[in-house]
């Protein structure tokens, strides 16, 4: 069963009416052993949303991806002071693009900007990108203008990334615009339909489409807690995005494979016209093992692209839901 269809908050997929007239706008907060940043970001993010409530209501949704901490407790008791606060607890860590992708199913807002805990995409923005969207914009980016609180090494495997993702990629990702965006309910009903199970959610929200508006900020340090992104995850979360858009790397073996067999059929006709004419020569040992090692290694290196793919595929025919659903905790001041 695809997960797009557990437990929805609607079925035709519109906001709930307000009875203040205001439109409604849903933040997306997914959390995974996040207990030290929760009431920090709390504390940071009500101002802003009690500055702009005129405009629009808000709810908080946190989706909790399997946390082994007080994560939920902490949500849960902010939730009992509060109305604006929701809680969708998944039955273990799926990972945070699955938990974006619950997330965003289970929004009512008539818009949603999902976001982190950590305080590294300002709530201060997001009147900004409100302002764009009650003019009518459809999305809009938060484009990191500065990125200090990331290291030398990892700005320049980002700005990597983007050059190569974008050079091969059938849909372009805009650069330096993470999961902090704003969209309006029309486009998070397309994203919705989009049921792959190998997620790259920065792709999928690039080829859904719509024109977007762009804001820009400054990234500032993360406010508390520790990262679970190692270097390991990034570069995992880096091929899913590559592997799940663009069958470029597929091609580009195809292309290789052809000038190495010319290469090679050229070099046979070249070496048996030398036999003919000038009889047979000691085979070099050091020629020829350098040409099985290059061949060989080549060989190894396009067969694990297609593994990938492959992976990929095996993972898709199963059809095993993109996350599942423990608990579900609706914000109590919503009307069903």
């Amino acid at each position: 069963m695809n997960a797009i269809s557990i437990v929805p908050f609607r079925k035709d997929n519109k906001p709930a009416p307000d009875k203040t007239g205001a439109r409604s706008v849903t933040l997306i907060v997914p959390v995974y052993n996040e207990e030290g940043s929760i009431q920090a970001f709390l504390d940071t993010v009500t101002p802003v949303l009690e500055g702009i409530r005129s405009q629009v209501r808000f709810e908080i949704l946190f989706v909790n991806d399997g946390s082994r901490d007080a994560t939920e407790r902490l949500i849960m008791s902010a939730a009992a002071e509060r109305g604006d606060i929701g809680l969708l607890n998944l039955s273990r860590n799926f990972g945070k693009e699955a938990a974006l992708f619950a997330g965003l199913c289970h929004a009512e807002g008539a818009a949603v900007i999902p976001l982190d805990v950590d305080l590294q995409d300002p709530p201060e923005v997001i009147s900004e990108m409100i302002a764009r969207w009650l003019a009518g914009a459809k999305v809009v980016n938060a484009r990191r203008a500065r990125r200090d609180g990331d290291s030398r090494f990892k700005n320049l495997t980002a700005n990597a990334f983007y050059r190569v993702f974008n050079a091969m990629a059938e849909q372009p990702i805009p650069r330096d615009v993470g999961d902090f965006r704003l969209f309006d309910r029309e486009v998070v009903s397309a994203i919705c339909q989009l049921g792959e199970r190998s997620r790259f959610n920065k792709a999928l929200f690039s080829w859904v489409g719509f024109e977007a508006e762009e804001v820009t900020f400054k990234r500032p340090a993360r406010a508390a807690g520790e990262t679970c992104w190692s270097y390991w995850k990034l570069w995992k979360l880096a091929l899913d995005g590559i592997f799940a858009s663009s069958t470029v790397p597929l091609r580009i073996w195809t292309y290789i494979g052809m000038v190495l067999a010319l290469a090679s059929l050229a070099y046979s006709a070249f070496m048996f016209a030398r036999v003919l004419f000038f009889g047979v020569d000691v085979p070099g040992y050091a020629s020829t093992l350098i040409l099985i090692l290059v061949f060989g290694g080549m060989n190894m290196f396009a067969l694990g692209i297609i593994g990938e793919y492959v992976g990929r595929i095996y993972t898709e025919v199963r059809q095993r839901p993109v996350y599942i659903i423990r608990s579900h905790h609706r914000c109590s001041d919503k009307e069903d």
